[in-house]
């Protein structure tokens, strides 16, 4: 494994990026496709399907694994010292760009909580796009918190009546609204970790395929883990 921390924007956010994360990552992958084919995501933006890993499943112990390895990364670079999972599973994105929601077509945060944190591996090979950050031209905010939140949401709506609805398309470079600060492509058996307050979102290259079939598609793992 070789881990390169990150200081990412004017806010100096720190993302930890780990390359051949896994031994035999491939492994990771057979264990998805033997939970196939996984249910569409409802009441939920996530643009895909996704299959959620319960604790008392023998699929469990790949996730199990990856938190095992962080303690002293998540020490280290954030101070925290305990943590527990509060959600796991595999993900494919399968919806086109004619069928996300307008708030799918601009960079997301998952939580309010600087203690909350994302763990995403990367399983598709070839590469299938990976994940950048972003900043708010209008607020300058890249990290999301309850606070800062109803300035974000009124800056949305100056957005729109400025610039227009975004794009019928995933984010990709910078547009008028948003400015991209920080790009890593989604090489096979790289895992990043980040506070799950950031401004982020999945790159979906022109020639996707949205394929639901873990072999193919754009799988990742997927861990979120809550400070205590």
């Amino acid at each position: 494994m070789k881990i390169q921390v990150h200081e990412v924007g004017r806010e100096r956010s720190r993302i930890v990026m780990i390359e051949d994360f896994m031994e035999d990552a491939g492994q990771a992958v057979e264990l998805a496709a033997s939970l196939a084919p996984f249910p569409r995501v409802a009441n939920h933006y996530y643009p895909g399907q996704r299959r959620l890993v319960a604790g008392n499943e023998p699929a469990f112990a790949y996730f199990d694994w990856i938190c095992r390895a962080l303690p002293q990364i998540l020490s280290e670079v954030w101070g925290v010292r305990r943590f527990q999972i509060t959600e796991a599973g595999f993900s494919l994105v399968t919806q086109r760009p004619r069928e996300i929601q307008m708030i799918q077509r601009i960079p997301h945060f998952d939580t309010f909580d600087l203690g909350n944190f994302a763990v995403l591996h990367y399983l598709s090979r070839p590469e299938k796009g990976g994940t950048s950050f972003y900043r708010h031209r209008r607020t300058g905010f890249e990290v999301i918190t309850a606070d800062r939140h109803p300035r974000f949401r009124a800056a949305l709506d100056e957005d729109v009546r400025a610039y227009g609805p975004p794009a019928e398309a995933y984010i990709g470079d910078s547009t008028p609204a948003f400015e991209r600060i920080a790009d890593y492509e989604g090489r096979f058996n790289r895992l990043l970790v980040y506070q799950g307050a950031l401004l982020h979102s999945g790159q979906i290259p022109d020639d996707f395929d949205f394929s639901a079939d873990p072999h193919t598609g754009r799988l990742t793992g997927n861990v979120f883990l809550s400070a205590r």
